[in-house]
Formats: C-alpha cells, structure tokens, sequence
C-alpha cells in the first residue's frame, strides 16, 4: 500500500515563478506555519531527460502525493513544453517513438492534471491573480477541486492559499 503524504506543485515555473515561490519561501521561513511535503523532492529529472523520462518523475511523485496544487497564471493553458509533439524521437512519418516508448501529446501541464484527476487525490487550483478565471484553467480541472485566487488587496493572499493548501 502507498501512502500519500506529499503535496505537489505544478505550474508555469517560468511565467508564474513569483507565485510558486512564495510558497516555497512561506513553507522555507519556519515561522508562517504552512507546511507540506514537497513531492518534487522525491525524484529529479533534469530539463535534459526525454519528455517520456520527466513524465515517469512526474508520475511517481504524483503517487506519493495527497494533495495536488496547480497555479494558473496568463500562459498556463498556452505550454507546450512535454508533448512528444516537441521531441526528437518521434518519427513524424510513423507517429512513433524512435526509442520504442508510447507516444503521449500531453504537455507536462494536462499530464499532471489528469494524472492528479485519474488519482482522486485532492485538488486545489491557485490563480496568480485577484480573481479566479477559470478559462485560464486547464480544462480537465476547470470543473474540479478548489479554486482560489492568490491575491487580495494586492498582496498576496497567505490566509485563503494556507486554508486551500492544508484542506
């Protein structure tokens, strides 16, 4: 049997890395009170690895996961970072995988979320933003889990975010 333990962030690291990292400095500060174990610590994959090698990372840390934290921010639906699409061993002429793997067209974005869906783990979706625009979502959460906004009076939101987080 595995235990769930572990809460895991996705996100567009680059576009919406202000947001990630205010998590990651609330949890770090050890004097906030918000805490979770981070999934990414689990396993590594480099920018480097095939796509198919970063989505096996991706999905044993989704396995020890409990909880499932997407940040939406302006491009996030947009990524396509992930997709075999985007990747050398692909054979366009067969559609197939030169390395003898399945070919999945997700980006890394769907695949965590359906993964994290197909899971029943819990989800919380957090919007870079002062409201919650759920077209921004992408469309297999946009009817799922919590949603909440991460800004309020121009700050950022650590009470709303805390209690979606922790549950």
């Amino acid at each position: 049997m595995t235990y769930r333990t572990k809460t895991y962030i996705a996100g567009d690291w680059t576009g919406d890395s202000d947001a990630i990292s205010t998590l990651y400095r609330w949890k770090n500060s050890g004097y906030l009170n918000f805490d979770f174990v981070d999934a990414h610590e689990l396993t590594q994959a480099r920018d480097t690895s095939l796509n198919c090698s970063i989505k096996k990372s991706l999905k044993e840390r989704l396995d020890a996961s409990k909880t499932f934290v997407l940040v939406v921010g302006a491009n996030t639906k947009d990524l396509r970072a992930g997709s075999c699409s985007y990747c050398n061993s692909l054979n366009s002429w067969t559609s197939t995988c030169a390395r003898g793997y399945s070919v999945d067209r997700r980006n890394y974005i769907d695949y965590e979320c359906e993964k994290a869906k197909e899971a029943g783990i819990r989800i919380v979706v957090l919007y870079n933003y002062s409201n919650v625009y759920r077209d921004k979502c992408p469309d297999s959460l946009r009817c799922t889990g919590t949603h909440v906004a991460m800004i309020s009076d121009g700050r950022w939101d650590y009470a709303s975010i805390k209690k979606a987080i922790e549950g």
